[in-house]
């Protein structure tokens, strides 16, 4: 125990925990779902802008608007890891994070500019590219910062920047759209990316100033909050995070890293849920096969991420509260494959539109457990963590390079390949789910027994004598 804290009893000390874990969500957080919001704004603002005139004004067929969708993703995967080892290396995510959002930013804005297919193109690959650094350190971030059974709320709350920018992206780009078509001769969709990505820039300077470092290096904490962090984070498996990342290597925590098997399990979970999540990406056009007016259309996309917003939070806080993990992910993913079914089954307007109300939801509660179970499976060392958490990322983000093509203009207004694929997507996901249950369960019997071989898992030389003794994997 620091210092600090040794003349404190048990119950102050966890009040001051409680009161350190307030101060921390509200400087971290709310910034954090700021900055996801323009992030997913600014990457998918092209489905709104398809329906604003973006094909016919770059004379683009509807493969190669497909292919502008995908083509991020080749970016956005080279930068995954090499970000994420980056900033564990560096520990100073307050510079790191703001200085790739000045970057995107202004490649957004540019997309407002381009004046033919190879344009959007190129632009569209180093937009992918500069976007690639935030999620997955936004996630490594978050765990540097939260005990496990604190990570799958936290997560939630930060995934729920991309639902709300899913939510109000429509009426958002139906306001650009009406207000600023034709405006000093440009087409609205052009004003889209420009308004979008200048927005992002603004931000830049507020991030700097809000967003904290390490606890270990921030200066918002005094000594004794940041003695409580470190300590409860320390205590919770028994080894420390941040004096090992200074002398953690690359090649150590990369090789610890595809060694591990429950990161090739996690990943594969989510890589197939990721595909089935290809859907949002196509969200405007697979509404509009309701043959409503462009206005109503873009309006309509809101509400099924307005319930996938208030549902992850209820999830993830039940997640949390009992601290299980494999009903939390196959329960919601059997609902997601029921709407696709019926999506695939049907052309009944209501009966299509419920699909869709609860499609999105089911997808990211399941989405948003998964991505905290990587960080409770590979809880240190800090490196390791940091190479899963992308390498998870970015082959589960690889799916959307293809997926694109499953939701081409001919399949409308059913879709029936690209759900019926989705189906199997799922199906596979669970089977996943159900395999890591049964290895974890495995590796929580030898944890029981004293037969655990924590080399592998930690690293060279460490035994369980270094252990939290009542550390298990969360299932």
């Amino acid at each position: 125990m620091p210092v600090s804290l040794q003349g404190m009893t048990g119950e102050e000390i966890e009040i001051l925990e409680r009161r350190v874990k307030r101060k921390i969500d509200m400087r971290i957080l709310p910034m954090l779902v700021l900055i996801y919001i323009l992030n997913y704004l600014d990457r998918n603002n092209i489905a709104t802008a398809r329906l604003a005139g973006l094909e016919e004004d770059l004379n683009m067929t509807s493969v190669q608007y497909q292919t502008t969708v995908s083509i991020l993703f080749v970016g956005y995967i080279l930068m995954q890891i090499p970000a994420n080892m980056f900033l564990t290396k560096v520990g100073r995510p307050r510079i790191f994070i703001p200085f790739i959002m000045t970057v995107w930013g202004i490649i957004s804005t540019c997309v407002g500019a381009v004046q033919s297919y190879g344009g959007l193109i190129a632009i569209r690959f180093l937009l992918g590219w500069a976007e690639a650094g935030f999620f997955g350190s936004a996630l490594y971030y978050l765990s540097c910062w939260y005990t496990r059974k604190e990570l799958v709320l936290r997560t939630s709350i930060l995934y729920s920047g991309s639902l709300i920018s899913g939510a109000f992206a429509g009426l958002i780009g139906a306001g650009i759209i009406n207000g600023m078509d034709g405006a000093r001769g440009m087409s609205a969709w052009r004003w889209l990316f420009i308004i979008e990505g200048a927005i992002t820039v603004a931000v830049v300077p507020f991030a700097y100033f809000t967003l904290p470092d390490m606890p270990s290096n921030t200066k918002f904490l005094s000594q004794q909050e940041k003695d409580v962090v470190v300590w409860k984070l320390h205590r919770e498996v028994g080894t420390d995070d941040w004096v090992s990342a200074e002398d953690q290597s690359f090649k150590t925590g990369f090789t610890l890293a595809i060694r591990d098997i429950k990161v090739w399990l996690i990943t594969g979970i989510l890589s197939f849920l990721v595909a089935a999540c290809g859907v949002t990406n196509f969200f405007p056009s697979v509404v509009a096969t309701l043959n409503f007016d462009r206005i109503k259309t873009l309006c309509l996309t809101a509400p099924p991420y307005l319930i996938c917003v208030i549902a992850t939070f209820l999830w993830a806080i039940h997640a949390d509260r009992t601290g299980e993990r494999f009903w939390h992910v196959v329960a919601p993913l059997c609902v997601a494959l029921v709407s696709f079914i019926i999506s695939a089954a049907t052309l009944n307007t209501a009966a299509r539109y419920f699909a869709m109300c609860i499609m999105v939801p089911s997808l990211y509660c399941a989405f948003t457990v998964i991505l905290s179970w990587m960080s409770n499976c590979v809880a240190r060392p800090p490196m390791k963590r940091a190479v899963s958490l992308s390498l998870m990322n970015c082959l589960s983000n690889s799916t959307s390079i293809w997926n694109a093509y499953l939701y081409p203009k001919s399949g409308s207004p059913q879709y029936l390949v690209a759900f019926c694929c989705n189906c199997g997507f799922i199906i596979a996901s669970i089977i996943l789910c159900v395999t890591l249950k049964i290895h974890l369960k495995r590796l929580n019997k030898k944890i029981e027994t004293g037969t655990m071989d924590w080399e592998p898992e930690m690293g060279k030389g460490v035994d369980s004598a270094e252990i939290n003794k009542n550390f298990t994997f969360l299932i």
